[in-house]
């Protein structure tokens, strides 16, 4: 059953209103005709069972039948600050971090990004929009947002909101996810407390060893992610699957 997002204010307990692009791909892409079933997801978690009962080229109307008790968010939610790599590689990065259910993205500036890149990232409406169509393509409860960008000192600050902070870095050695995971238990910390989870993916270039060094200092976990050396946009993903593996929804449930 299609999925599609739409403002709250244009749902009632009736009838929800599609708009925008959706509409035209309703009729032109998807073929949907009036009296099939539909999901509304009202942007901000809840969603709705309906049923189309007209068409237009600038809208189409939905009757809801009921509410639906459907989370498919995960209890973690993963912040990924990206250091801005070069190319549509944020695209990427940004669709499948969706996929994976990264809650928000924030584009952050190291030492090492590009200097062309500084003060020239605007893409975020086009980075929220591939969210927006991987959120209804992997049945996410929410749109992940892509943030503005930040600087390091800035995103220092937001990670000192979360549970855990995680610093994928090439020349860590030995300490991984497994030996977090051991080390958290060892040390007696409730897993099931950790909520948020702030992931600092350094750009093409790496990190600095001073900037490893204040990670570090803020309590940050300087972790491995194997032998293999990653490029940043794999990187970020792989780090969010194996935290979603250990501590949120990836997997299923252990029977």
């Amino acid at each position: 059953m299609h999925k599609f997002f739409t403002e709250s204010h244009n749902i009632t307990e009736t009838e929800g209103r599609i708009h925008g692009d959706d509409v035209k791909h309703i009729y032109k892409v998807l073929r949907l005709s009036e009296g099939e079933k539909v999901i509304l997801n009202n942007c901000e978690g809840i969603e709705y069972l309906g049923t189309i009962s007209s068409i237009t080229k600038s809208e189409v109307i939905v009757n809801i039948i009921s509410k639906l008790d459907i989370d498919n968010e995960s209890t973690v939610k993963i912040h990924l600050f990206q250091g801005l790599p070069k190319g549509q590689k944020m695209d990427l990065i940004v669709q499948k971090g969706t996929e994976l259910g990264v809650f928000e993205f924030i584009p952050t500036i190291t030492s090492r990004v590009d200097v062309k890149l500084k003060g020239e990232f605007k893409k975020l409406d086009r980075l929220n929009r591939i969210a927006l169509e991987a959120s209804k393509q992997s049945k996410r409860s929410i749109i992940p947002k892509v943030k503005e960008v930040v600087t390091f000192d800035e995103a220092l600050e937001e990670l000192k909101d979360m549970d855990l902070i995680l610093i994928p870095y090439e020349n860590a050695e030995d300490f991984g996810i497994k030996s977090l995971i051991k080390d958290l238990n060892k040390n007696n910390i409730d897993l099931n407390k950790i909520n948020n989870v702030g992931i600092l993916i350094g750009p093409e270039g790496g990190f600095e060893e001073e900037e490893i060094k204040i990670l570090k200092d803020q309590g940050a976990y300087i972790i491995t992610l194997g032998n293999r050396i990653l490029r940043t946009e794999t990187a970020g993903f792989t780090a969010t699957a194996l935290i979603q593996y250990e501590l949120g929804d990836l997997g299923g449930k252990l029977l």
